[in-house]
């Protein structure tokens, strides 16, 4: 018998991506029914997926598990604040979490966990090693915003796993995807034609490829691969790279003050910046992938740069492009 899953956050543009690529799998692939809950409606068409309006912080999400015979959770919704709010992000990202397992907790059915987490967990700062591996932890501390928010949620699912051990539990520690059609900060980012920056650094940054993360997530659902696994394409970009091969000009702001004025040229700009992004513009990350490609048993079909060549392409060139193209 295949699995009946239940996606969270399927209104999400990336959730909503994988839920299709499971229902497509079918029962010969191991997917017998696919069930996505959020509590808006999905912008697109999820195909075979069954939607299901609700609230993941309220005891609903107990009665979808239990009416729809869920044994696999594929927990998608942990995310980021958009523009300047982050109170309800962190009711979403920890008490819906919570929510979530305690129905988990109490089911019967329930056999397996997978939960998208973020290498947001290991915070930004100048003390950080060259490559976090996964028993890493943050250096300068995170005290608050969405790190905060995932540290909690980690925690919280150790938690449960040492309160149900019959529970297999998988944590994919992402690295933001890049790619045109998916919503992440740093995609929002480097869309605007003007990059602030923090005067004197320049961070290293990691993207993942939107082919790998549904490949590593649908494979975490049909396959038994217990344990906790950075994602992110291989290689590392730094931030003046990114924004010469974007053709977008970088705009140097003092490091003191650097997150509320960078905020503020975006939004002069007509964008919105993620109130926990200027750490990673500032320190940058980078993380090990040796356990998913040896434990996991994934290989990495593209490179940071080559994901970044490719959104590259995807976009109107920037100003700097233009003009070196004229010349």
């Amino acid at each position: 018998m295949g699995r009946v899953v239940l996606v969270t956050g399927v209104a999400g543009s990336f959730a909503s991506r994988v839920s299709r690529a499971l229902a497509e799998l079918g029962a010969d692939g191991g997917v017998d029914r696919v069930v996505g809950l959020d509590l808006r409606p999905p912008e697109g068409d999820l195909g075979g997926v069954k939607f299901v309006r609700a609230d993941i912080r309220t005891p609903v999400v107990a009665k979808v598990i239990a009416v729809e015979e869920i044994d696999t959770v594929l927990h998608l919704d942990l995310a980021p604040a958009e523009g300047r709010g982050s109170g309800g992000a962190k009711e979403r990202n920890v008490i819906g979490t919570m929510q979530l397992l305690a129905a988990c907790q109490r089911s019967s059915v329930v056999s397996k966990l997978v939960l998208g987490s973020t290498t947001a967990v290991y915070g930004s700062s100048p003390r950080d090693p060259a490559m976090f591996a996964e028993s890493a932890s943050a250096r300068g501390g995170i005290r608050s915003g969405f790190p905060k928010d995932a540290v909690e949620v980690e925690s919280y699912v150790r938690g449960f796993a040492r309160r149900r051990p019959d529970i297999l539990i998988t944590t994919l520690r992402s690295a933001q995807i890049l790619h045109p059609d998916i919503d992440t900060p740093l995609r929002s980012y480097f869309n605007t034609p003007i990059l602030p920056a923090a005067l004197g650094y320049d961070p290293r940054l990691q993207f993942l490829h939107l082919d790998d993360a549904l490949a590593i997530a649908t494979q975490a659902v049909v396959s038994d691969r217990p344990g906790t696994f950075n994602v992110a394409g291989d290689g590392v970009v730094l931030l003046s790279q990114a924004a010469r091969r974007l053709g977008r000009p970088v705009l140097p702001l003092p490091p003191v003050g650097f997150a509320s004025a960078a905020g503020r040229v975006i939004r002069s700009l007509g964008g919105e910046m993620s109130p926990d992004l200027h750490r990673l513009l500032t320190h940058g990350r980078a993380v090990d992938t040796t356990a998913l490609r040896e434990i996991f048993g994934y290989e990495l079909q593209h490179t940071t740069e080559e994901t970044l060549e490719e959104f590259r392409q995807a976009q109107r060139p920037g100003v700097l492009a233009v003009l070196g193209g004229a010349r």
